[in-house]
């Protein structure tokens, strides 16, 4: 049995508890989780039976975890990280590992090296059936040279949203629409496209109140030669349009749509391959943008922390601070125009 702790109740820990509760119990049990507003802990505690804190320097003293989850505002990500390095605790964060600062993110990827434990990220989208056989498609050759790579994030983000909690859209704390709605999207184009060579952007503010862009676009140029391009924004109208990845080679073209990377819509190869038979059953319907990757990351967990590294789920800090790389040069470059 291993014991998990949570740190921070807000929007995304229930992905977390509602995976943990599909697994009935089972390897993994939820024995603490904590948030500077007592209410979400309590609100957690009573939908898991777990021990409330407000204090995260008290929770990591006072329980045995295996595994503590951060799913704090992405600014705090290295710092609780480091603090649970420190304790001898494996790692699990919620996207990304950061906001604008490298330094602290290394820092936390040495403290947990020197205390032997894991430091892992969550990449979720990554275990979406369609990105399963997208990626499998790409490590069998089938599209040849990659020529270009492009993401589509068109999601709806009103002003409450923002509102409701001071740290969003803040460059310190969470970054704009890039960073935080993206992040996934930014890590998608990374793993299919592979080094990145340089990033350009263009960014704006154009309809919320907020200190970050809340639309960019960015440009990737890959060492192979491709191009990658990443467009997001968070004004569409009147919902969440479209969460998408394109992928054109030599040899294939795939489209992945849907609001989450979730429907196979175009799926097009010079050769068949006995994969193709399978496209119909990779889409499926999210019940939300998160899509239903928590569910497997967390059914692939014991196995990791057991130390299977064949996993999918199995992603490293050192994976994740790629997207936070190419983040941090895109905000460099929009910003300095």
């Amino acid at each position: 049995m291993y014991c998990i702790g949570i740190v921070g109740c807000g929007r995304i820990s229930h992905s977390h508890v509602n995976a943990l509760k599909a697994m009935n119990g089972g390897e993994l049990r939820l024995v603490a989780c904590c948030d500077i507003i007592p209410q979400r802990a309590d609100e957690i505690a009573a939908l898991t039976g777990a021990k409330a804190y407000t204090d995260y320097d008290v929770m990591l003293a006072e329980e045995k975890l295996d595994l503590v989850v951060l799913c704090t505002p992405s600014g705090l990500h290295p710092a609780h990280a480091l603090k649970a390095a420190e304790a001898g605790v494996n790692i699990l964060s919620e996207k990304p590992l950061g906001t604008n600062d490298l330094e602290s993110i290394d820092r936390a990827i040495v403290a947990a090296d020197r205390a032997n434990v894991l430091y892992l990220e969550v990449k979720q989208n990554r275990l979406n059936p369609p990105i399963l056989l997208l990626r499998e498609a790409l490590e069998a050759g089938r599209f040849g040279r990659i020529h270009q790579i492009v993401s589509n994030v068109f999601w709806a983000r009103p002003q409450d949203y923002y509102d409701m909690a001071p740290w969003r859209g803040t460059w310190e704390m969470d970054g704009g629409c890039l960073s935080n709605q993206a992040a996934h999207y930014v890590d998608m184009v990374q793993w299919m496209g592979g080094s990145v060579e340089s990033v350009k952007a263009f960014s704006s503010t154009l309809g919320r109140r907020i200190e970050a862009e809340d639309t960019i676009s960015v440009i990737l140029k890959f060492r192979s030669g491709a191009i990658g391009n990443i467009n997001v924004s968070v004004l569409t109208y009147p919902k969440n349009y479209e969460g998408s990845i394109t992928v054109m080679g030599e040899k294939g073209t795939v489209r992945i749509s849907g609001v989450a990377m979730n429907k196979i819509e175009t799926w097009n190869f010079a050769d068949p391959h006995g994969m193709d038979s399978r496209i119909s059953e990779a889409s499926y319907d999210p019940k939300s943008v998160y899509g239903g990757g928590h569910a497997v990351l967390y059914k692939e967990l014991p196995k990791i922390l057991d130390g299977d590294r064949t996993s999918r789920a199995y992603v490293t800090a050192r994976e994740g601070r790629k997207t936070v790389q190419i983040l941090v040069k895109a905000y460099q470059d929009a910003r300095k125009l």
